[in-house]
């Protein structure tokens, strides 16, 4: 999809490498810009006692893209990256704006080298505004600046936090997003284009209803423990054999009638502490204790059949030891073979990128790289003679 498209990466940790993953899966040369010490998440096992040949986690957001090690904090790594970044379509980064600023590689100095350079930064909070240059990290960011984490705490329970990189791979979808838009606008008009991505408004965004009534009423409810639901079908339920069903009920009484043959109870169907939305809420305490009771009779493997039966909305809420052995997981192409860094024509399964493109070659394009793989051919590709190359790595600007 994105063959021929050339995305220069200053950036490390994981919501902007998530994005230049995306769009590496997608078919786009992606150049990754390290520091001297490499992207702090090439040690991300390491940090916690092991090792292994492949890093699951690094290589995710890494897959198939190129590595140069360079020193940005010099003059002469600063002219470097000015070089890449001047036959670009996309230069993608994390850097904070200030820094960005004070070595000439913001937008409104790159934009000069590159007319139809598409610029996107991705921070935690923006370009404006009294926190701009403030370090983000998605469970500040994400979870508890924007308020997600309070949301999703039901009412008098402590804070908790998000699962790793959570928040930063909902940012990566929603700045490849704003690339791929950017570059429809780059080649019909030969303009480039400021990409604004933030932790704090792809947060803002993912909860956009709740944040929607707050905005319209001027307060939110509570998240609800599973007996003080509004809509107590809309609920979750466990079986006999230990497994919990996630019941998805529609408006109005469409599932009500439904959901009680699916219990082997109807008896209730005309049973006025339940025949509506307002008398069910009023007694949601109690539905939600025999509904308990009632599913607690049957297996799993029964009661998908009988809400099937039903034709009601339903999922199993599962582990992520039963995610990797869904076949629908499977057949929905999120699940990926990563070619291994060993090198020695193996693979293993890794997450997919978030949207399919049948037909076309959408997964991964190649292992992730080793650091500094690719420093002499990357500037060799620049023009730069076997003698310049030799004085930047004898100079340790670049490794």
């Amino acid at each position: 999809m994105l063959d021929g498209i050339k995305v220069i990466e200053h950036a490390t940790y994981m919501a902007a490498p998530g994005a230049g993953g995306i769009l590496s899966d997608w078919g786009a040369e992606v150049i990754k810009i390290e520091p001297p010490k490499g992207d702090p998440i090439r040690n991300f096992f390491s940090t916690i006692g092991t090792d292994f040949q492949d890093n699951p986690v690094f290589d995710f957001d890494n897959r198939g893209k190129k590595s140069i090690v360079l020193d940005t904090s010099t003059p002469e790594g600063q002219a470097v990256l000015r070089d890449l970044a001047s036959d670009a379509d996309v230069f993608l980064t994390n850097v904070r704006p200030g820094g960005l600023q004070r070595a000439g590689l913001d937008f409104a100095n790159m934009i000069k080298l590159n007319p139809k350079l598409v610029y996107c930064t991705l921070t935690g909070y923006g370009l404006e505004g009294p926190d701009a240059d403030k370090p983000g990290f998605d469970v500040a960011s994400f979870w508890s600046r924007a308020g997600v984490g309070h949301l999703t705490v039901p009412k008098g329970q402590d804070p908790f936090a998000l699962r790793t990189a959570f928040g930063d791979h909902t940012t990566s979808m929603a700045a490849a997003a704003g690339i791929c838009a950017a570059l429809v606008k780059a080649q019909r008009t030969g303009e480039g284009q400021l990409v604004e991505a933030s932790l704090l408004r792809a947060a803002l965004f993912a909860m956009g209803s709740d944040f929607a009534i707050q905005l319209f009423f001027g307060r939110i409810g509570s998240t609800k423990s599973r007996h003080e639901q509004i809509q107590p079908l809309m609920n979750f339920f466990k079986t006999k054999d230990g497994s919990w069903i996630c019941i998805v009920s529609r408006q109005g009484n469409v599932d009500w009638a439904p959901l009680c043959r699916v219990m082997d109870r109807a008896d209730l169907i005309e049973d006025e502490r339940y025949t509506t939305g307002k008398s069910r809420r009023a007694n949601a305490a109690e539905l939600v204790t025999l509904m308990d009771e009632e599913f607690g009779k049957f297996t799993k493997a029964e009661i998908a059949k009988r809400l099937d039966d039903e034709s009601i909305a339903w999922a199993p809420v599962q582990t992520l030891a039963e995610v990797a052995k869904d076949p629908q997981v499977e057949a929905s192409g999120a699940i990926q073979q990563v070619p291994s860094a060993s090198g020695d024509g193996s693979s293993y399964a890794s997450p997919g990128s978030p949207i399919r493109f049948p037909g076309t070659d959408d997964g991964p394009k190649g292992p992730s790289p080793q650091m500094g793989q690719h420093s002499r051919d990357v500037l060799a590709g620049l023009g730069y003679d076997a003698s310049k190359i030799d004085a930047l790595f004898d100079g340790e600007i670049v490794r």
